[in-house]
């Protein structure tokens, strides 16, 4: 499977997409327009390790809803995910059985080996 969970009013995933040049073979998923299902964010946290690796601490909501002062669970990282598209870490790039989560340099770049060579 090769796929990018991205939100296309975000310049930052617009910059990492056009860098990364992905083929025709990857399904593109603006997470606005097309929400996360649960089988999808299983199926990343599976890849991932957890779902709190996936989850965005930058989120405005985060900050908002004073959650940094809470002991999230596993359970909860999940709910907020699949509650509001801003949850999730961008771009989620999925090439195979690898995952590539948020826009840290290293992340972009170990995406773009696996999807580049």
């Amino acid at each position: 499977m090769k796929k990018i969970y991205h939100l296309s009013t975000c310049d930052t995933c617009k910059r990492i997409i056009k860098e990364l040049n992905p083929s025709s073979e990857f399904v593109m998923q603006d997470i606005k327009n097309e929400s996360i299902t649960t089988e999808q964010i299983e199926e990343m946290q599976k890849f991932a390790g957890s779902y709190e690796a996936l989850f965005s601490k930058r989120a405005r909501l985060y900050k908002e809803r004073d959650l940094k002062n809470k002991q999230l669970s596993e359970e909860e990282y999940k709910n907020l995910i699949l509650e509001h598209y801003t949850f999730l870490k961008r771009p989620v790039i999925i090439v195979d059985h690898l995952i590539f989560v948020g826009n840290s340099k290293k992340v972009v770049e170990a995406a773009n080996t696996a999807i580049n060579g």
